[in-house]
């Protein structure tokens, strides 16, 4: 991130970048709270219904970081890392609450997704790096 991100615009990849995966974490959010029964149709049972909805409603947060980013068309480090660190998170629980048989092998699909959100943040600050030079001092966007 440069020192100017809260004053300039970011590209417009990662702009629609910040609007894919903040529509991604706001429907698979909000989908245990408006619709339960789907959501457990799909995801296999649970004991704990409120604790469900409640990391549904966690997901949302970041993703009102990252769609305030992307309708501003600011990006700061902040929404860069909480990006960043929401998608390893969500991602690396998949795979070993699976590997552990505590949720079902359908998370391994939330997995994909989130590392391929990972790849693209990465390919996108690894690219913005290159075409930066000098001046912007290692900055991501």
């Amino acid at each position: 991130m440069n020192a100017d991100a809260a004053t300039s615009r970011a590209p417009k990849a990662v702009r629609w970048l910040a609007a894919l995966h903040a529509a991604y974490y706001a429907v698979t959010g909000v989908w245990p709270i408006v619709h339960v029964g789907s959501f457990l149709a799909v995801t296999g049972p649970k004991t704990d219904l409120w604790l469900v909805q409640l990391f549904g409603a966690l997901v949302c947060v970041p993703a009102l970081v990252m769609g305030h980013a992307a309708a501003t068309g600011r990006m700061p480090a902040a929404t860069f890392i909480t990006a960043v660190a929401s998608t390893v998170t969500l991602g690396a629980g998949d795979v070993i609450f699976v590997a552990k048989g505590s949720i079902g092998p359908v998370y391994l699909l939330d997995a994909g997704v989130e590392f391929t959100f990972l790849a693209a943040w990465s390919f996108l600050a690894w690219r913005s790096r290159g075409a930066a030079g000098s001046g912007r001092g290692g900055a991501a966007f």
